[in-house]
């Protein structure tokens, strides 16, 4: 099974029960033509792994790059909180960078951002929500928090979409280089105007990072806080096109909308797959063998919902993977800078749109390590625009 291959992207969930029939809780898979991996599947399994970073480190320094696979520079070392030596040292900067993030202030400036782009289509009586709505809405945020001023705000942009685009590893990478230098001109002016942003606290940091340090960190973040966040947006919006019974509850009162985004965080993730280790020795799990330097991947999506441990009312339930575990799980500070986003523009947009109706069946972008719609074409009866 391929994880880059259009029939995984139509029904990931009917190949995740078919790799579980055919190989157990660990299955090979590729992640591109040639490249093997192995999907860990089993939720016991994924917790094995995520929670013994000596045997499965998540550093690929070992790993030789491929030009056949465009994530794989992306999996590669760089300085970051997820893999690398200095691993302690720049967790501690993502915390205390993003713990300064007023989340009083993030809600109001989702909803000053959220008004003037319901504004735009509410009284056309349809929309692509994910790239009318969530996009835009997610990206002018965290452009806010991370410190991009309004003129880099395209720049950076065009860089993260040519990342995502990318069809080989060479056009990955040259994607990130852009991004790269964006930050790096923002950071010059940073030194002599801070601000209150993230950027501004990572040049003061007791960490003493330097500017090419921070401009991975910042990077990291940009990619990490936009496109996984604008999908999460867009699958719980998806998710309540189809299941009419599952919107009349919520819009009822009767579930929350943090609970609701947590049901889409259990079946259907933004990123279903990823916190890729590599073993440097043979490692055994269960009854599979891994292969030294061979990437094992956690589907967060098929773990959270392996039939030996789930079931049941998911309601209040936040057991779910797609945040991942262990030491390398994305930091708490970061999980509420992207629950605030999400479920206060999905909120707001509910308040004044309660109706949608999905206008076409979805298509979903190719890609295993992540869960994402190419558009989310709804309808809805007109509505005049909001007071600004």
């Amino acid at each position: 099974m391929r994880l880059d291959s259009e029939e995984f992207a139509a029904d990931p969930h009917r190949a995740y029960s078919a790799l579980r029939q055919a190989h157990g809780p660990l299955a090979p898979v590729e992640l591109a033509d040639g490249v093997p991996a192995t999907l860990v599947l089993g939720y016991r399994e994924a917790l094995q792994i995520l929670g013994d970073p000596a045997r499965f480190p998540a550093d690929p320094t070992e790993r030789p790059s491929s030009a056949r696979c465009p994530t794989l520079p992306l999996s590669q070392w760089r300085p970051s909180a997820t893999r690398g030596e200095d691993h302690t040292r720049y967790r501690h900067a993502y915390h205390d960078c993003l713990a300064q993030v007023d989340l009083h202030a993030l809600r109001t400036d989702v909803i000053a951002n959220a008004v003037p782009l319901i504004n735009a289509f509410c009284s056309e009586g349809s929309a692509d929500l994910l790239n009318e709505y969530a996009i835009p809405l997610t990206v002018r945020v965290m452009n806010g928090v991370l410190g991009f001023p309004p003129e880099a705000d395209d720049a950076a942009f065009d860089a993260l979409t040519q990342v995502r685009d990318a069809d080989d590893a060479a056009s990955a990478e040259a994607g990130f280089e852009r991004l790269t230098a964006v930050i790096r001109a923002v950071l010059a002016d940073k030194r002599s105007r801070p601000g209150t942003d993230v950027m501004s606290a990572l040049l003061t940091h007791p960490g003493r990072f330097g500017d090419g340090e921070i401009t991975q960190i910042v990077g990291m973040m940009y990619e990490g806080g936009t496109e996984p966040t604008w999908n999460l947006i867009a699958n719980t919006l998806l998710e309540m096109t189809n299941d009419v019974s599952f919107r009349d509850v919520l819009l009822g009162g009767s579930l929350s909308t943090r609970d609701a985004i947590d049901d889409v965080l259990f079946g259907d993730p933004p990123v279903p797959n990823g916190c890729v280790s590599y073993p440097r020795q043979p490692q055994i799990i269960g009854a599979t063998m891994l292969p030294p330097n061979q990437p094992v991947i956690t589907s967060m999506a098929a773990s959270n919902n392996d039939p030996t441990t789930s079931g049941g009312d998911r309601t209040g339930n936040r057991s779910h993977l797609a945040w991942g575990a262990g030491a390398h799980a994305c930091p708490d500070k970061a999980q509420s800078v992207a629950m605030v986003i999400a479920t206060d523009s999905v909120e707001q947009l509910l308040d004044v749109l309660p109706e949608i109706e999905l206008a076409e069946p979805p298509q979903w972008r190719r890609g295993g390590f992540h869960r994402a719609l190419m558009a989310l074409p709804v309808t809805f009866p007109r509505t005049p625009p909001l007071n600004l």
